[in-house]
């Protein structure tokens, strides 16, 4: 595999550098012949001018291309609003094809079939590399539905956009379709010598809590945690809904899970109403968190990246990386991500509006991320490893404030946190024998009645949920004989003897102290007949029970099928009933109303 890679300057150049690339050729065996263009120049003449021109000199080549907010080359930004790359595969085995969809809401499904029914009858395909428009188009459901591509076929790519970001107008192209603004472009790459491999870096780190992303639609995040979106950037890093609210949260992108995976999300305008517009969907009922981009952090991430490379002695890179990071750089600084791949093999790319990585079954929308797709042809055997070109003093000495700063509010967050679990769980919970206390047990009851009343259910039918209610035989006398500690110590015993029956026989079942030797136990998936078992399972294992001062102690208890329609008041007094009869009739047994 050769690649070349040059800026546009005019015509003559790039017919000079074609006819290069042609004499190359013609003095070697070559598979195919592949041209990537990248334009920041939204003028269509010129970039058919372009086509038109590669098309003559070397006509069977394929290429393809995309409008950019910038162009990667030799792994560092270029200065030139036209970059052209051409990989040369020489392996005879390699196979290249081109294809090209038109792509709107409508056709998503289409494009995504057409190219399922064509790798289902070319098995020689690896990779699926994608320059996509994405203006006007959700993404969501056309990536899960690319995720039902092959799993062994590697797919990573880019969405076109323009070098203004607040320009809606871009464009892609290919030798087998027209420059459009509503097309998605493929090329598949495989063959027995041909080997890719892919990988992403984001480097931004979360802060804080989380936060319940808790009303959005699209690419619109209106609430989280129940409030306007704009009030969390507002409340915590004092930015305001004005004409620098982009470039002042371009820093702190939300992150959150998306089929396993971290996935950031950049605010790009604060509307009026208080809502966020994103760069991309954002899920509902996930949670997130703000992240802070650290220079430091994201170097180390783009070096120990680079290194997971090393062994695959890669013959070239191609690079998506998010607007976002560029603007975050800056033009003189952006390209500090991308030259340590340089020092491993030849880097080309662009900066995109999206990015797209395939990763385990999932294809993913990146934002503020850089994917990474490696090349190669054949056996590496014996090869040199290549070494990492980097200043990695910056980031393997002195920690930043920043990140130090970072992990300090993470690490108090996390303590806070676990904090106000424990005084939750705290509220909730008996002292002494750790179970539910009367509050919990009922507000759990209550819940179950309520849902039976939700259904619409009538007619007094069986919710399939019962109630166990019971209490310790003749439990003064153990406090009156032996002491309240040892009285403590049935409690205890009897708690954890419960706690194991419920998980055993009736997993998801609830129990609670109802006060004194009184417990409650709920079981919201056993109709009477199974919770008179487990009843009666109490009764005989805390009958068996042995303690260090008291004799053997016994339970009366009571047990009730709740009713559709009926309250929590009635259906606990119903099982007390019942747990009354037990006492009354002599003890140590079971009844069920």
């Amino acid at each position: 595999m050769k690649q070349f890679q040059f800026d546009y300057e005019n015509e003559d150049h790039l017919i000079s550098n074609l006819k290069r690339i042609k004499q190359w050729c013609n003095s070697t065996i070559t598979s195919g012949i592949l041209f990537q263009i990248y334009t920041e120049v939204l003028s269509k003449a010129k970039i058919e001018s372009i086509c038109d021109t590669i098309e003559r000199i070397i006509p069977d080549s394929l290429y393809m291309g995309a409008s950019t907010n910038g162009n990667i080359l030799m792994g560092d930004k270029s200065k030139n609003d036209i970059s052209i790359v051409c990989t040369v595969y020489e392996y005879p085995s390699t196979k290249i094809k081109m294809l090209q969809y038109p792509l709107d809401q409508t056709k998503a499904k289409g494009v995504v079939q057409s190219l399922l029914d064509y790798v289902d009858k070319n098995p020689w395909v690896k990779s699926i590399t994608t320059y996509t428009t994405m203006r006007g188009m959700s993404m969501t459901e056309y990536c899960d539905d690319l995720g039902l591509l092959p799993k062994n076929i590697v797919f990573c790519g880019g969405g076109a956009i323009s070098e203004d970001i607040n320009e809606t107008e871009a464009f892609v192209f290919s030798s087998e379709g027209p420059i459009s603004d509503h097309s998605a472009v493929f090329l598949l790459t495989g063959g027995e010598d041909y080997y890719v491999k892919t990988m992403h870096v984001t480097g931004w780190k979360p802060l804080g809590r989380y936060l319940k992303v808790s009303k959005a639609s699209g690419p619109i995040l209106y609430e989280l945690d129940g409030k306007p979106a704009y009030e969390t950037y507002y409340r915590y890093l004092n930015i305001k809904n004005d004409e620098n609210f982009f470039s002042n949260t371009l820093e702190f992108p939300f992150l959150y899970e998306l089929n396993g995976m971290d996935i950031l999300r950049a605010p790009i305008a604060s509307n009026s109403d208080g809502s966020i517009v994103m760069t991309a969907d954002v899920a509902e009922d996930v949670q997130a968190r703000i992240s802070y981009g650290d220079p430091w952090t994201i170097l180390e991430s783009v070096y120990n990246t680079a290194v997971s490379f090393q062994d695959f002695i890669p013959q070239t890179f191609t690079v998506f990386s998010c607007a976002a990071r560029r603007t975050f750089w800056g033009d003189e600084k952006v390209g500090n991500e991308t030259k340590p791949f340089q020092s491993l093999a030849p880097t080309s790319g662009f900066y995109t509006s999206g990015e797209f990585l395939r990763t385990g079954k999932y294809i993913n929308q990146h934002n503020v991320t850089l994917v990474i797709e490696a090349q190669r042809e054949g056996d590496i055997t014996g090869l040199p490893i290549p070494q990492i070109e980097m200043d990695t003093a910056e980031f393997t000495g002195n920690v930043s404030m920043i990140n130090r700063l970072a992990t300090f509010i993470q690490a108090s967050t996390e303590e806070l946190e676990e904090a106000n679990r424990l005084l939750g769980k705290a509220a909730i919970t008996d002292e002494l024998t750790r179970l539910f206390n009367r509050g919990e047990i009922q507000r759990r009851i209550s819940e179950v009645t309520k849902n039976g009343r939700s259904k619409g259910s009538h007619g007094r039918l069986p919710l399939g949920a019962s109630l166990i209610m019971m209490d310790l035989d003749n439990f003064k006398k153990v406090n009156d004989t032996y002491g309240h500690k040892e009285g403590d110590i049935v409690l205890r015993k009897l708690a954890d003897m419960l706690k194991k029956i419920v998980n055993t026989t009736c997993p998801g079942g609830y129990i609670g102290r109802w006060g004194g030797e009184e417990f409650m136990v709920l079981l919201p998936n056993a109709n009477k007949e199974k919770a008179s078992s487990v009843a009666e399972a109490f009764r005989v294992n805390f009958s068996s029970l042995d303690f260090p001062n008291a004799p053997s102690q016994t339970l009366s208890l009571g047990v009730t099928e709740m009713i559709a329609g009926e309250t929590s008041d009635i259906a606990c007094m119903r099982v007390d009933d019942a747990l009354y009869e037990a006492k009354r009739s002599g003890k140590n047994k079971v009844i069920i109303n």
